[in-house]
């Protein structure tokens, strides 16, 4: 069972203005896919707020995957990409070049998304989208090539070389 994290990155959802529906649905998916969530928490686009929680769960091991929500367009306060890239010591560029490539076929605004992923002592952190369709969309693509790169990542698994 892997440990994960979930992080929203939103203003209005920190002041209680807006509910969140794409953590829940994380959270939802993770679950049923075998992984325990030990964190969640909403925060606002504030680029060292989020870089600290994410460096913070990584730093200490509390968690094997951080999944971030929002945070990933082009308002001005958009900022998670760059929260993101600013503490990992390794970029993944497959999983959001993945994620983005599968959504064309759903909307062309895809191709709008600024989302990362990368990796952090041995804590895989992802960005996805901020809407739950999208969220469901994305995740649900990636969540089983997630499991393989966590085994790698942690040493439970030592070959990439498929059967």
């Amino acid at each position: 069972m892997w440990r994960a994290a979930i992080i929203t990155s939103s203003d209005t959802g920190y002041r209680g203005e807006r509910e969140d529906l794409s953590g829940p649905a994380i959270k939802e998916m993770l679950e049923a896919n075998g992984y325990e969530i030990v964190k969640m928490i909403i925060l606002p686009d504030e680029k060292e707020m989020l870089s600290n929680e994410m460096a913070t769960i990584a730093d200490k091991n509390q968690a094997d995957l951080i999944v971030t929500t929002g945070g990933t367009g082009f308002s001005p306060r958009d900022c998670m990409p760059e929260a993101t890239l600013a503490i990992v010591e390794r970029v993944v560029p497959g999983i959001p070049e993945a994620m983005r490539a599968y959504s064309m076929q759903y909307t062309k605004r895809t191709m709008l998304s600024r989302a990362a992923a990368g990796i952090r002592k041995s804590t895989l952190i992802v960005n996805l989208p901020g809407s739950p369709k999208a969220v469901r969309e994305n995740l649900e693509y990636i969540i089983h090539e997630l499991d393989h790169g966590l085994g790698i990542l942690t040493g439970k698994e030592t070959n990439c070389a498929r059967k």
